[in-house]
C-alpha cells in the first residue's frame, strides 16, 4: 500500500500525517517546532508514527508557516538588493528601506521602457562594484529592474554577474513577477531573498530526517495556491510557499470536513488566517495575497492573515489600551513547562516592584550561517551564553545591560525569541487549555496585569487577580477572530475597500458580540452571519477559541477531527500546477508585441501573436512543471483581452495576457481512489 507522508512545519508546532490512496488518516503525531535545530522537531513527529508504515511511504509533501511568518514578523536574512533603473521615489515606494535597511540597497544605472526598449545602459562595473562589496555580508542577492516584465536582459546579466562573482543565491524580479509596477516586484524579490536561508534549512532538516528512516520518496513542498513544488524549486523561489500553510490547511480542511462551502480559519500559534471556499475550491489571489503589510506579487490562496495567534504577545497599546500581536513570544506556560528553572525567577517578579523587563526571558531562535558571521563580539558572547538556557531579561537589564543591550539586538535580527504573556497564557489560567504549566501561566497573569496598571495605569483588575484579566485577554481574542471572519465575509464579493470592510465588520462584530455578553444592551439590529456557509476552524489553538466565535456569530462551526493537523493532511492532497503569463500590447496601430524572456517581438497580425504567445507560455510552464517534479503535464490556457469596440473604429485592441497552465500529479505518487 503506498502511503503519503504530510510534514508541516509552523511556528509553534511541527506535524506529521500519513495518507493512504482512499485519502484516509492511517496514523498522526504532533510535536513542538525546534526554530533553532528544525530537525529535531520533524524528528519527533515522524518517530511518533509507526516505524513499520514508513517503509511504504512513496511521497513526502511539505507545508510550512516559517515564510509566512517571517512576512508578517519583519525577520530574515540579510540580503542585497540590486535595483536597476530605479529612482528614489520607486525605492521609497518599495519599503525595501524599512524591510532591508538602506546598506542594503543599490541603485544601479540601466533598465528598460514601457515598449521594452533598453532605457539606459546596464552600468555592469556599478554591478561588479555592488557585487563584491557585500558578497560576504549577505545570504543572498536580489535582482530588480525597471520593465523587466518587459525585457529582462539587464536583469539576466546582473544575476550572470552575480553566479560568476559568488556562490550566493540570486532571484530575478521577472522570475516572480510578470506584472508591472517596480516598486512591488522589488519588496517581492527582497522578500523571496531574505527567506530562502530558512527554506533551505527547513528542507535539509526533512531530507536529513527522511534518510534516517530510511525513506527515499520525492520531497514536495506546498505553494501559496496549493500546487506542490519539489525541494529544488522551492529553494529558488521560496516566496512562492508565502501561505504553504494556509493553502494545505484549506485543502486538508474541506478533505477532513468533506464540504464544498465553508470558511476555513486557521488559528496558529503566530497567525489567524481565513479563506472563503466555494464548490471544493479556495478563491485565489492573482494580484498578490496582503499579509502583514507586504503584498507580494505571487498568486496564493485568497487568504486574510492577521498576526493573531496562541503565542501573540499581548501588550499595552497608547490608544487602544491591550493590544494582541503581531510579535510572537514563547508563552510562558511553555517556557516553564521546558525550562521549569524560570518559575523560582517568575515568583521573584510576582513579589518586585514592577517594570518593563519582567516576563521577559530570550531563548535562542533559530541558527541563521549569515548572520551569526557577522555578528560583533558582544552578540557572539550573549549568543554563546543562550546555550545554556534561557537568559532572564530583568536580571540582565539591572546586572549587566551589556548583555542585555546584545540580546536586544539579536532579537530584532531574528536569532533571538522573547517570552511574555500571551492568549495561550490565559486559556491555561482560565482552566481552557492545559498543556503545559498552569501555575507559571498565573503568575504570568498576575505579573502583567500588575505592571499593565502601574506602568501603563490600564485595567481595574483586583491585586493577585489572573482571571479577570486573562478572561477580558479571551474576549479580546474572540473579538479579532470575529472580526476578521465578517471582514472575509465582506470582501468576498469586492465591492468594499480594505479600508471599508475593516470598518464595517468592526461594527458588526461589535454588535454581535454585545448581544452575547449582556443581551439587555443588545442593538434592536441583529446580523446573520454567513447562515449557509459554516465555518470549518482548524489549528492547534482553536478548540479554545471557536466554539466563542460560533456562538456570538451565531454561525454554525465544524471541528473535524484530525483538524489539528490539517495542514499536514493537506500538504499531500495537491498536484504539481505551473502558471506563465504572457502580455501582447499594440504599440502602434497594426502591430501586435508579444513580451518574452527574450525580449519583445512584433507581429502583423493579432492571431500569430496569440498563436506565438501560446506556444513560448506552454513551452515554458511544461518545462517549469516538470521540472517542479511532476510526472506528466496537461497544459491549459487563459486569455484576458482588453479592448474596446466603437462605432467609428471597430474593435480596438489594447492588451491581452495569455496564460499557460501545466499540471500534473508529482512523481512516484500513487493516483488517489476518489
Amino acid at each position: 500500500m503506498g502511503l503519503k507522508l504530510g510534514i508541516d512545519t509552523g511556528g509553534t508546532f511541527t506535524d506529521a500525517v500519513l495518507v493512504d490512496g482512499r485519502r484516509e488518516i492511517v496514523a498522526a503525531a504532533k510535536q513542538l517546532t525546534t526554530r533553532y535545530d528544525l530537525t529535531v522537531g520533524i524528528a519527533r513527529a515522524i518517530d511518533g508514527l509507526p516505524p513499520a508504515l514508513l517503509s511504504d511511504v512513496s511521497l513526502v509533501s511539505l507545508s510550512t508557516t516559517l515564510t509566512t511568518n517571517s512576512v508578517v514578523e519583519g525577520k530574515g536574512s540579510p540580503v542585497c538588493a540590486l535595483l536597476i533603473g530605479y529612482n528614489d521615489t520607486q525605492v521609497r515606494n518599495s519599503g525595501l528601506v524599512e524591510l532591508l535597511g538602506p546598506e542594503s540597497i543599490v541603485t544601479i544605472p540601466g533598465g528598460h521602457d514601457a515598449g521594452g526598449g533598453e532605457a539606459v545602459p546596464l552600468d555592469e562595473e556599478a554591478v561588479r562594484t555592488a557585487i563584491l562589496a557585500r558578497r560576504d555580508k549577505v545570504s543572498a542577492f536580489a535582482i530588480s529592474a525597471t520593465f523587466s516584465v518587459r525585457n529582462p536582459r539587464h536583469e539576466i546579466r546582473a544575476r550572470e554577474l552575480v553566479r560568476e562573482l559568488t556562490r550566493k543565491p540570486v532571484t530575478c524580479g521577472h522570475e516572480l513577477a510578470s506584472s508591472l509596477g517596480a516598486p512591488r516586484r522589488a519588496a517581492t524579490v527582497a522578500l523571496n531573498a531574505r527567506m530562502i536561508a530558512q527554506v533551505q534549512q527547513l528542507i535539509e532538516s526533512v531530507e536529513v530526517i527522511l534518510a534516517s528512516h530510511g525513506i527515499r520518496a520525492p520531497l514536495m513542498i506546498v505553494k501559496g495556491d496549493g500546487s506542490l513544488i519539489n525541494a529544488e524549486s522551492a529553494l529558488k523561489r521560496p516566496v512562492g510557499t508565502v501561505l504553504s500553510g494556509p493553502a494545505a490547511s484549506v485543502l486538508g480542511a474541506c478533505a477532513l470536513s468533506g464540504l464544498r462551502d465553508a470558511i476555513v480559519a486557521d488559528m496558529g500559534g503566530t497567525t489567524t488566517d481565513i479563506a472563503v471556499v466555494r464548490n471544493g475550491r479556495p478563491q485565489l489571489s492573482f494580484d498578490g495575497a496582503l499579509i502583514g503589510g507586504w503584498q507580494p506579487m505571487v498568486e496564493a490562496v485568497r487568504v486574510y492573515s492577521i498576526g493573531l495567534g496562541g503565542d501573540s504577545e499581548v501588550r499595552f497599546s497608547g490608544g487602544e489600551g491591550i493590544s494582541i500581536g503581531p510579535r510572537r513570544v514563547v508563552p510562558l506556560s511553555l517556557l516553564a513547562s521546558e525550562h521549569p528553572q524560570v518559575l523560582p525567577a517568575l515568583e521573584g517578579q510576582a513579589r518586585s516592584s514592577p517594570n518593563a523587563s519582567q516576563l521577559r526571558f530570550a531563548l535562542r531562535l533559530q541558527n541563521d550561517e549569515a548572520l551569526l558571521g557577522q555578528l560583533p563580539d558582544d552578540e557572539r558572547q550573549a549568543w554563546e551564553r543562550l546555550a545554556d538556557g534561557p537568559v532572564n531579561m530583568e536580571r540582565a537589564v539591572e546586572d549587566d545591560r551589556r548583555l542585555a543591550r546584545a540580546l536586544a539586538r539579536l532579537e530584532r535580527k531574528g536569532l533571538v525569541i522573547y517570552s511574555g504573556f500571551t492568549p495561550t497564557d490565559a486559556a491555561h489560567v482560565l482552566g481552557i487549555s492545559t498543556h503545559w504549566s498552569t501555575t507559571a501561566a498565573v503568575l504570568g497573569a498576575r505579573i502583567w496585569a500588575r505592571r499593565m496598571r502601574s506602568l501603563y495605569g490600564y485595567g481595574s483588575w483586583a491585586d493577585g487577580d489572573a482571571e479577570a484579566p486573562s478572561r477580558e485577554i479571551f474576549d479580546l481574542v474572540i473579538d479579532g477572530i470575529s472580526q476578521k471572519l465578517v471582514e472575509a465575509g465582506l470582501h468576498e464579493q469586492d465591492r468594499l475597500g480594505a479600508a471599508q470592510a475593516d470598518k464595517l465588520a468592526k461594527l458588526l462584530t461589535e454588535m454581535a458580540m454585545q448581544r452575547r455578553r449582556d443581551p439587555s444592551k443588545a442593538s434592536v439590529f441583529s446580523m446573520q452571519f454567513a447562515a449557509d456557509t459554516p465555518v470549518v476552524a482548524v489549528g492547534g489553538p482553536a478548540a479554545s477559541y471557536y466554539p466563542e466565535v460560533a456562538r456570538g456569530l451565531q454561525v454554525g462551526l465544524h471541528m473535524p477531527p484530525f483538524g489539528q493537523v490539517a495542514n499536514a493532511v493537506g500538504a499531500v492532497l495537491g498536484e504539481v500546477s505551473q502558471r506563465v503569463h504572457l502580455t501582447i500590447t499594440q504599440p502602434a496601430r497594426g502591430t501586435f508585441r508579444v513580451f518574452a524572456n527574450d525580449g519583445p517581438k512584433d507581429f502583423n497580425q493579432l492571431d500569430a501573436a496569440v498563436a506565438h504567445a501560446r506556444d513560448l507560455a506552454a513551452t515554458e510552464a511544461s518545462a517549469l512543471a516538470r521540472e517542479a517534479g511532476a510526472a506528466e503535464v496537461e497544459v491549459a490556457f487563459e486569455q484576458d483581452k482588453n479592448s474596446v469596440s466603437t462605432q467609428l473604429d471597430g474593435d480596438v485592441f489594447f492588451e491581452m495576457r495569455v496564460t499557460a497552465i501545466a499540471s500534473g500529479p508529482p512523481r512516484s505518487a500513487l493516483p488517489l481512489v476518489a
